[in-house]
């Protein structure tokens, strides 16, 4: 495996790469890899000739400065997890290589990102616009790959690249589960084991959660679920929307012939887990 921490040797490796005609593919990533990303990470060598991984904690979506200095940082652990994964090359540059002056760039996606973890954590999606277009800019993949978990960032990420006028084809992947059930999430580390109990439990509240709407309807569903964290200390709703999947509109009723999907995000102690779950 390849490893680049400067952007012109990364250029310089895709620019061979391209004029053999081979395809490239992309997984950019914020590190603490887990088995959900080597998913994408295998997809992307199904689909593409070359794969390259980003490993990059981008601060600009960071609302919250103790998230950003408590993320989880091991970048010689992800090499090394890379490496088993077959991954062809690993970019890993300096908050200064992607950001040499200060990206004041924004974006205006409507209502997409002023719902859910939009209008959670202001600034967030705009931070990762400014991320990915840049990061799109330097690889020039022809695929990048990204996770279901972040379903309202994959939305937000297929608006940027029609804004970019660009031919990037976004794949988004499905959900990578723990046994118990939990999202895969490089956040799952810093839970505590008491923690770790305790968010074993989302994934199955998320299930009766769609039982109860296909019932009684989603106004009790969205009642269950506030109920049943309330119970929980060290567990705070930040929100639980069952929405339509192809616009993110809050739904009052499901309609059999639209997709439907139910979002959740919430604290367990300090840390902010998402997860989604499809009803129809």
């Amino acid at each position: 495996m390849l490893i680049y921490t400067k952007i012109a040797d990364l250029r310089a490796f895709v620019k061979g790469i391209k004029s053999s005609n081979q395809s490239v593919g992309f997984v950019p990533t914020m590190g603490a890899l887990h088995n959900g990303h080597i998913s994408l990470i295998e997809a992307s060598k199904k689909a593409c000739n070359v794969t390259i991984c980003s490993v990059f904690v981008n601060p600009t979506q960071f609302n919250d400065k103790a998230d950003l200095e408590r993320y989880p940082r091991m970048p010689e652990k992800d090499a090394e997890f890379l490496r088993m994964a077959n991954c062809d090359v690993l970019f890993l540059p300096s908050v200064e290589e992607i950001y040499p002056t200060k990206d004041e760039t924004t974006f205006d996606f409507g209502f997409l990102d002023k719902t859910l973890d939009g209008k959670h954590r202001p600034g967030h999606f705009n931070g990762v616009a400014q991320v990915v277009k840049r990061l799109f800019e330097i690889v020039t993949p022809d695929k990048a790959f990204f996770g279901e978990k972040d379903y309202q960032q994959v939305m937000i990420i297929k608006a940027l690249v029609k804004q970019m006028g660009s031919s990037i084809e976004i794949v988004s992947c499905p959900i990578l589960r723990e046994a118990d059930g939990l999202a895969m999430s490089s956040r799952n580390t810093l839970l505590t084991s008491e923690e770790r109990e305790i968010a074993s439990h989302i994934p199955k509240l998320m299930l009766e959660a769609k039982k109860i709407t296909k019932e009684k309807g989603t106004a009790a569903a969205k009642l269950y679920i506030e109920e049943e964290t309330k119970k929980v200390s060290i567990m705070k709703l930040d929100y639980f929307e069952i929405c339509n999947a192809e616009t993110l509109e809050e739904i009052s009723d499901i309609n059999p012939a639209k997709k439907t999907i139910a979002l959740i995000a919430l604290f367990v102690g300090k840390i902010r887990l998402i997860d989604n779950l499809q009803l129809n």
